[in-house]
């Protein structure tokens, strides 16, 4: 252990990749680190913190979280959960890799006011050190994978999807009321239903973002989610990318509108990012399937 008298300076990392250089309009910050030797970071952040192992080899970890103190070896897939206002403090025998993602304490509490009906002024997450939870890591990996996606990725409402479903995760497995999350048997309405398919088609050229659907139908972003895919199969996401590429393919058959002119017009942000989800749906590029039409 490091003594008190001869503690190392605290040094500030540069993420290998965050999603603050993608521009998410997300009340969450993913960000991948690779952490030195003996380094001590010690401090009280102001957001909630969840940070999942991803090095390949077991590490020794020396971690304070308030008046708690953990020492032992992490290794892929082991998570710690730091509240907001909490004191922490750590050092690691050889270099770790970590995935960390931080959450605006609103955002969490907007979530559980929601989602859970549960009193906001109440919620009260624990501090965890070396835990397991598939779903927690699941949803972490598939953030890290839109991370790496970077502009080329599903995009903001695929994002906002997947945060709500963390913090739904984070809520029921690791808060000290343990709430229960709602279950709604049916689906949307049919009137809903039109109204969401309405408000994505209208909005195809844009940044779709999941809140400002949800708000337009007055329902939850978690719930909306959930009951969209039981109504209609597939998720929101899922969907608002079928019409951009059902759009696609109807400029594609006018022959003097540029590709790239195309992508921008059904909310790509590029030639390749539409091609890339072009291929996927139909098995053709977008240039093929303009020849086929054209044919």
């Amino acid at each position: 252990m490091v003594s008190s008298s001869q503690k190392p300076p605290v040094e500030i990392l540069s993420p290998i990749v965050s999603s603050q250089d993608l521009g998410w309009e997300s009340s969450i910050v993913v960000e991948e680190f690779k952490q030195p030797p003996g380094v001590v970071e010690s401090g009280t952040n102001n957001e909630h913190m969840i940070c999942l192992c991803l090095a390949t080899r077991p590490n020794r970890i020396w971690q304070t979280l308030g008046d708690r103190t953990h020492v032992g070896l992490y290794t892929k897939g082991d998570i710690t959960i730091t509240p907001a206002q909490v004191h922490c403090s750590y050092r690691t025998d050889n270099e770790d890799h970590y995935l960390q993602i931080t959450i605006a304490p609103q955002f969490l509490k907007q979530v559980a006011t929601e989602v859970i009906n549960s009193d906001p002024s109440r919620l009260e997450l624990i501090s965890e050190f070396r835990v397991r939870n598939p779903q927690i890591q699941q949803l972490a990996m598939m953030l890290r994978g839109e991370l790496y996606q970077g502009n080329s990725g599903v995009g903001q409402f695929y994002v906002e999807s997947l945060a709500n479903a963390l913090m739904v995760n984070l809520l029921r497995s690791h808060s000290a009321t343990k709430p229960q999350v709602a279950v709604y048997q049916g689906g949307l309405s049919d009137r809903k239903i039109l109204q969401a398919t309405d408000y994505i088609n209208d909005h195809l050229t844009q940044s779709i973002k999941l809140e400002d659907l949800a708000a337009y139908l007055g329902i939850s972003r978690f719930h909306f989610s959930r009951l969209f895919k039981k109504s209609t199969g597939i998720s929101p996401h899922q969907y608002v990318m079928q019409q951009r590429i059902e759009l696609a393919k109807q400029l594609l058959k006018k022959a003097d509108v540029p590709i790239a002119d195309i992508a921008n017009d059904c909310g790509f942000n590029s030639q390749s990012h539409l091609g890339k989800y072009f291929r996927a749906m139909t098995g053709m590029t977008p240039r093929a399937y303009r020849k086929d039409q054209l044919c």
